[in-house]
């Protein structure tokens, strides 16, 4: 074989494996004449109406078996050097808006398995054959407490109270700051919580009966406590996962855990509150997921002082986030690329974000595998912020993955900063 010679597509293999909640998932090897390059599709429990269908009907073994009826002979030959190339050729087979046919999670695994290929090829890190020259590493968002559709029992109705640090000087310390905020509710927890037994939910964050202002003044003071013996700020966000709390027939947004239902403007007022006392600088998803305008309002009166994010809102579709600019309805942006199937698909709606000053949050799923590529992907768009959860093997991956990322851009490595609040 000629050193010069394309790394083509010769073999692709699907199997199932487990992600962290022990579901099944899909994950796909793709094998060129000069490398292999491996990938795991993950799953959300709070997903968006507008994301990618995961798997085809009849699941994950018709997927599996559409991979080798239908995809494999499409792509046999093609160079895993030609990224867009091949993601588009999964739309093409795939011939729906909303990957049915193959299920998004074929998608995902393929393309970010091609990417690998093309990244082992050249022996080099993923982040930089994305990236390129790319040096920033991004600020870690680590939900510390967590509740709705990712904790079981009783616990409070958002879906996670989370810490940022602002102005870390390196990757590991902002890592390592996280991990101290988080022990440090945890012994909080134990010893105002009567009930508390040390749980913890899908994505490793406390899970705790207290109500959520009683856990926002706890973590407040391990936020103040840490950031003291670190000597930098570390603040607070919440994601409030709104369409999960929201009743259509009722229009009402229902906190069963508190025992509260919310019209939008209640919830408007309710969320503006918890911004002003608690100096919030990050909100996700505070409306559901067609409440454009509400999310407007919001970030016209906070969009300085937080980043006021959508997820279900903008389900990391570059068509979703136009009319989210349009409306002037968020500053940031959750991206997951499972949501919208490819990795081409992903790096367009980043990069339209970035375009329009939207800040990207690179985001993990709650059923995770231990695949690391989000973290690459974080560092090759220059993403400012990685929210990826603290604790739990599969979260951990991604955070270690960054400190090796860190050490390989040496003295170029540089990290972001956060200007909100």
């Amino acid at each position: 074989m000629a050193a010069d010679e394309e790394p083509t597509i010769k073999k692709i293999i699907a199997r199932k494996v487990f992600n962290s909640r022990g579901e099944l998932t899909l994950e796909v090897e793709v094998h060129t004449s000069k490398s292999v390059g491996r990938a795991a599709a993950p799953s959300g429990a709070s997903k968006g109406k507008h994301e990618v269908v995961p798997f085809p009907t009849g699941g994950i073994n018709e997927a599996i078996r559409r991979v080798k009826e239908l995809v494999e002979p499409k792509l046999l030959g093609k160079s895993v050097l030609e990224q867009r190339e091949i993601d588009e050729a999964l739309h093409e087979i795939d011939g729906t808006e909303n990957f049915s046919r193959i299920g998004g999670a074929t998608a995902l695994a393929i393309s970010v398995a091609v990417a690998n290929a093309a990244a082992n090829s050249m022996n080099i890190p993923l982040a930089k054959y994305i990236g390129g020259g790319a040096n920033q590493l991004p600020l870690p968002l680590g939900n510390v407490v967590g509740g709705g559709k990712h904790a079981p029992g009783k616990s409070i109705d958002v879906q996670e109270v989370l810490v940022i640090p602002t102005n870390p000087p390196s990757y590991f310390q902002a890592f390592l700051a996280v991990v101290k905020v988080h022990k440090e509710v945890g012994r909080k927890l134990k010893d105002e919580d009567p009930s508390f037994t040390g749980g913890r939910n899908d994505e490793g964050a406390w899970t705790t009966t207290l109500p959520l202002d009683k856990v926002l003044d706890i973590v407040a003071r391990a936020c103040e406590k840490v950031s003291a013996e670190v000597d930098f700020s570390i603040r607070i966000g919440l994601d409030v996962a709104a369409s999960s709390l929201w009743n259509d027939a009722e229009q009402r947004y229902v906190y069963r855990f508190e025992g509260v239902r919310r019209t939008t403007e209640e919830q408007y007022e309710y969320i503006s509150r918890l911004i002003d006392e608690y100096e919030l600088v990050y909100v996700e998803d505070p409306f559901h997921e067609e409440d454009f305008a509400s999310f407007a309002k919001l970030t016209i009166k906070y969009g300085s002082k937080a980043l006021i994010c959508g997820d279900d809102l903008f389900v990391t579709n570059a068509d979703r986030l136009r009319e989210g600019i349009s409306a002037s309805a968020a500053n940031a942006i959750i991206i997951k690329p499972n949501q919208v199937g490819t990795l081409s698909d992903a790096i367009e709606t980043t990069k339209l974000a970035l375009e329009n000053k939207i800040t990207p949050v690179v985001s993990h799923r709650s059923g995770e595998t231990t695949d690391d590529y989000i973290a690459h992907f974080a560092v090759a768009m220059e993403a400012p912020i990685i929210k990826t959860g603290v604790l739990g093997g599969e979260r951990i991956a991604k955070h270690n993955e960054l400190i090796r990322i860190e050490e390989f851009l040496g003295s170029d490595a540089s990290i972001a900063s956060l200007v909100q609040g």
